[in-house]
C-alpha cells in the first residue's frame, strides 16, 4: 500500500509540474503575440501620409514620389496636382502615388486638400520639384510627433535662405514674431505635423502659406521644433515671382501680428490695400506673362458661371429690392449705376463677398478648356466689370492666370463703399465723362507697345456688352448668348457649350 501511495504521488508530481510549464510557455506565447500585436499597431500609427502639392513638376515629381515610396515611415503618397498643364498628373499616378485635384488654385488650397483625405494622423508636407534629398528625411520628420515631443516640425536645411527668407521674413519675424526669429527655414515647404492640428490652422493661398501655418499654429499653442535634414535643392524662382513672394509674405505677417494684437499701423493695412488695387491692373498682368504672346479673355458672369455675383451677393446680403431699384434707374449710365450699387455693400465684410464667389456655380467644361488654352501657350484671364475680389476668386477656382475687374475699397476687412474703376477699361486710363467697357481692356493687349506684342487674342462673352469685345479680338465666340445682336456677326461664333469649344478646331 505504501509502495502504491509512492508511486501515485510520482506520478501526480510530474503531471503538475508538465501542466505548469505548458501554463508558463502559453503565458509566454500570449505575451508574445500581444507583443507583436502591440508593435503592428505602434508600426501603423506611426505610419504617416506624404503629401506633394504640385503644379507642372513632370520633370521632378517621380523621382519624388519614389523617395517617399522607399521610406519606411511612408503609409501613403498623395499628390494635389494644381490643374498642372504638363503630365504631372499623369506621371505621378503611373509612379503609384494616390492623384487628386486641387479644389482650387494655390499651394494652399492643394496642402488643405492633402489633409483632408490622408489616412494617417502624421503628415509630411513635401515639395514637388525636390532634389538631392539624403535618406530618410521622412522618418526624421514624423520622429518629434511619434515621440510626441511636438506637434509641428519644420526642416532645416544646408542650404542657405533665399532672398525673400533673409531680407523679408526673418527680418519680420524679429519684430513681431521674435519667439519664431531662431527658426532657419521660416518658409520651407518641408512640415511635419498632426492632422487633428493641421484642421485647426488656415492655409493661405499665396505664397504666405508656409510662414502663415508656422505663424498660426505657434498662436495656436502648438510645440514646434526643427530637424536638420542635412541638403537639399529646389528650382529657383526668378526674379517677378520673388517680387510677389515677399509681398505675400510680409502680408500674412501683418496679418496674423495685427490679429494677435502686436500690429497698431494703420497706413500698413493702407499700403496692402493699394497693393490688392495695383494687382487687379494690366501692367500687373503684363509682369506676369512669362513670354508668353497669345491670349484668351473670358467674360465672367454668365459665360462661366450662369450666376451673375451682385445678384447672388445682394441676396445673401438681403438687399435684393435695394439692388433691383437701382439698376431700373440708372440703366443708361454705367458710372453711376456702379457706383450707386457699390453703396450698397458698405459696411459688408470682406469674408461675404469671398463666400458668394465661392459658392458660385462653375459651368461644365471650363477648367478643361482653361487648362487646353494654358498647354496651347495662351494666356488665360477673367474679365468682368464686376468687382475683382469676386473675380479673382473665379480665377482661382477655374485655374485662370488672372483676372481684370473694377475694385472696392475695404477697411480693415470691410467694403468702404467706394468703388475703383478700373483704369484700363477708358480709352485714356482716365473715364473723365466715358463709360467703362471691356473692349478698352482688349485694346490694351492688341497694343503694338506691348514688348514683346501679343500675336493673338481672343474673347468669349455672353451679353450684349461684350459685343465691342468680340468685334475687336482675333477669334471671339459666344456661349448661352444673352442678346439677338451677338449673332448677327460672322466674326463671332456661337458654340454651345464650354465641352463643344473645346472640341472644335479652333486650338492652334
Amino acid at each position: 500500500m505504501k509502495v502504491f501511495l509512492m508511486r501515485l504521488w510520482r506520478k501526480l508530481n510530474y503531471f503538475l509540474r508538465t501542466q505548469s510549464q505548458i501554463a508558463v510557455q502559453t503565458s509566454k506565447e500570449v505575451l508574445r503575440r500581444q507583443e507583436t500585436s502591440n508593435q503592428t499597431s505602434a508600426l501603423h500609427q506611426a505610419l504617416c501620409s506624404v503629401v506633394i502639392p504640385a503644379l507642372n513638376e513632370e520633370k521632378a515629381i517621380e523621382s519624388v514620389i519614389q523617395y517617399a515610396q522607399k521610406d519606411t515611415f511612408t503609409g501613403e503618397v498623395i499628390v494635389i496636382d494644381d490643374s498642372s498643364i504638363d503630365n504631372t498628373a499623369q506621371i505621378a499616378r503611373s509612379a503609384g502615388a494616390q492623384v487628386q485635384r486641387s479644389s482650387m488654385l494655390g499651394k494652399g488650397a492643394s496642402m488643405l486638400d492633402g489633409v483632408q483625405i490622408a489616412m494617417h494622423e502624421c503628415i509630411v508636407f513635401l515639395d514637388g520639384d525636390l532634389s538631392g534629398l539624403e535618406e530618410n528625411i521622412i522618418a526624421k520628420m514624423v520622429a518629434p510627433l511619434i515621440t510626441d515631443d511636438a506637434d509641428f516640425v519644420k526642416a532645416k536645411f544646408g542650404r542657405g535662405g533665399g532672398r525673400v527668407t533673409e531680407l523679408t521674413a526673418k527680418p519680420m519675424l524679429k519684430v513681431f514674431f521674435p519667439e519664431l526669429a531662431g527658426i532657419s527655414q521660416p518658409l520651407g515647404g518641408i512640415i511635419a505635423a498632426k492632422s487633428s492640428l493641421l484642421k485647426k490652422l488656415t492655409f493661405e493661398s499665396g505664397y504666405g502659406v508656409d510662414i502663415g501655418l508656422l505663424i498660426d499654429a505657434h498662436l495656436k499653442g502648438a510645440r514646434i521644433c526643427e530637424v536638420d535634414i542635412g541638403s537639399l535643392e529646389h528650382d529657383s524662382q526668378p526674379l517677378v515671382d520673388l517680387t510677389t513672394m515677399a509681398n505675400e509674405v510680409a502680408r500674412v505677417i501683418h496679418h496674423y501680428s495685427r490679429h494677435a494684437g502686436r500690429l497698431h499701423v494703420e497706413q500698413i493695412s493702407e499700403m496692402y490695400e493699394e497693393q490688392r488695387l495695383a494687382s487687379a491692373s494690366f501692367d500687373y498682368i503684363i509682369n506676369r506673362r512669362k513670354d508668353r504672346r497669345k491670349v484668351v479673355l473670358l467674360n465672367m458672369d454668365g459665360t462661366i458661371t450662369p450666376n451673375q455675383f451682385i445678384q447672388d451677393l445682394a441676396s445673401f446680403t438681403h438687399t435684393e429690392e435695394t439692388l433691383g431699384a437701382i439698376l431700373n434707374l440708372y440703366q443708361n449710365d454705367a458710372v453711376i449705376r456702379e457706383q450707386k450699387v457699390a453703396e450698397i455693400f458698405k459696411f459688408t465684410h470682406r469674408t461675404q463677398f469671398e463666400k458668394v464667389a465661392m459658392s458660385m456655380p462653375i459651368k461644365p467644361g471650363v477648367v478643361e478648356f482653361v487648362n487646353q488654352m494654358k498647354r496651347n501657350g495662351f494666356m488665360v484671364g477673367l474679365i468682368s466689370d464686376s468687382y475683382f475680389i469676386a473675380a479673382e476668386i473665379m480665377r482661382k477656382r477655374i485655374f485662370a492666370d488672372f483676372a481684370i475687374a473694377h475694385t472696392l475699397r475695404f477697411r480693415n476687412d470691410i467694403c468702404s463703399g467706394d468703388l475703383n474703376f478700373n483704369k484700363d477699361f477708358f480709352p485714356d486710363r482716365s473715364h473723365g465723362n466715358l463709360q467703362p467697357c471691356k473692349s478698352n481692356v482688349i485694346k490694351r493687349f492688341l497694343s503694338k507697345n506691348n514688348k514683346p506684342s501679343f500675336t493673338e487674342v481672343w474673347a468669349i462673352g455672353d451679353r450684349l456688352n461684350d459685343l465691342d469685345m468680340l468685334l475687336l479680338a482675333d477669334k471671339a465666340f459666344v456661349i448661352d448668348p444673352k442678346s439677338p445682336e451677338l449673332l448677327k456677326h460672322k466674326h463671332i461664333k456661337h458654340v454651345s457649350s464650354f465641352e463643344d469649344l473645346s472640341q472644335v478646331d479652333v486650338i492652334v
